[in-house]
């Protein structure tokens, strides 16, 4: 068994140093050469290797923010994960440094144990391989451009659908659409099927929901977005609206809400509609909108946990986490069974 003294040796501080730094003491302050040091000298003697041991997670990362500045309400859930993840980091006694550009991370990535991104902003598939040889040890959260180089942390929304469409069968409905954006990053290749779009379909289909000439998808995830979607559903089905729409998210059931407003359909009365992501708009629309919540704080701390593992471990194998989301009922759908 390696032992405390060992890495104290090996790394050349004292054993109440390293004994505090690899127990995850957060009242310890050192230099950020002194935690490379002692960490390292852990791993070179298999001290992290050991199931019984717990390196702590390294406080010096780089978070890659990649969201677009423009409309606030669109990358509204990325800027809350944002907020989210600069809490935790203050919780965990985490350095955190902000980069918008990836060639500056690059450049500066000696200077850090990993990175977390933040955002859906494409990165070129050459600047992350080149992130990768400079940095290796990386984290997406709620995005996942390149499954090979890097960990990723997201909400199952192949499974948010497939509860969607069961709340849906249990409430009696039968023809149900599916309203949506363009374009979504998986691996280094951009789709034209957001992964919710295809995950509706094959669904919705295996389920025997009604679905024809349903689906709504048009733009980016916006409330403009959103509101030329529900008008151009107004103008096509006039009267003939079916059962329930689910849509990808909070944004684009802003501008459907506006627009079914505008044109005097009520909405649950005449339509349902659930939505994704659990901002915290959806609770002032009119009617609130029943949505799927992701859980940010979780989503952080799993990319955190991911993170330190990874180099603790200098893990070459990829993980992959899903995490499962909540429906919040409020007026815009009402389960079977009244609001929970």
């Amino acid at each position: 068994m390696v032992t405390i003294k060992e890495i104290a040796k090996r790394a050349g501080y004292s054993q109440a140093t390293v004994s505090r730094l690899l127990n995850g003491d957060p009242t310890l302050s050192v230099k950020d050469e002194t935690r490379r040091r002692i960490i390292q000298a852990s791993e070179e003697l298999g001290y992290a290797t050991q199931p019984s041991r717990h390196v702590t997670v390294p406080r010096t990362v780089a978070i890659l923010d990649m969201i677009d500045p423009g409309d606030h309400l669109q990358d509204a859930y990325f800027n809350e994960l944002r907020d989210v993840v600069v809490g935790t980091a203050s919780e965990q006694h985490m350095d955190i440094t902000f980069y918008t550009d990836v060639e500056q991370l690059i450049a500066e990535a000696a200077r850090y144990d990993g990175f977390i991104t933040i955002g859906a902003e494409m990165l070129p598939v050459e600047a992350l391989h080149r992130l990768h040889d400079v940095l290796p040890y990386g984290v997406f959260l709620d995005t996942n451009p390149a499954p090979n180089l890097f960990d990723s942390v997201q909400p199952d929304l192949q499974q948010t659908v497939l509860d969607a469409l069961d709340e849906f069968a249990a409430a009696g409905m039968k023809r149900v659409g599916f309203i949506g954006g363009t374009g979504r990053i998986m691996g280094t290749h951009e789709y034209p099927e957001d992964m919710r779009l295809l995950a509706f379909r094959n669904w919705a289909d295996r389920l025997g929901f009604d679905t024809d000439g349903l689906i709504y998808i048009d733009g980016p995830f916006n409330v403009e977005s959103g509101r030329k979607l529900g008008e151009r559903i107004i103008a096509e089905r006039g009267d003939d609206l079916p059962d329930a729409f689910l849509v990808a998210a909070d944004v684009l059931a802003v501008g459907v809400l506006q627009s079914f407003t505008a044109a005097g359909v009520i909405v649950p009365r005449d339509v349902s509609l659930i939505s994704v992501n659990n901002q915290p708009i959806a609770q002032y629309t009119s009617p609130p909108l029943s949505t799927y919540d992701i859980d940010r704080r979780k989503l952080v701390r799993t990319g955190i946990d991911a993170l330190g593992e990874a180099i603790a471990g200098r893990r070459k194998v990829k993980h992959h986490v899903l995490l499962s989301t909540t429906l919040v009922p409020r007026g815009s759908f009402v389960p079977a069974g009244g609001v929970r």
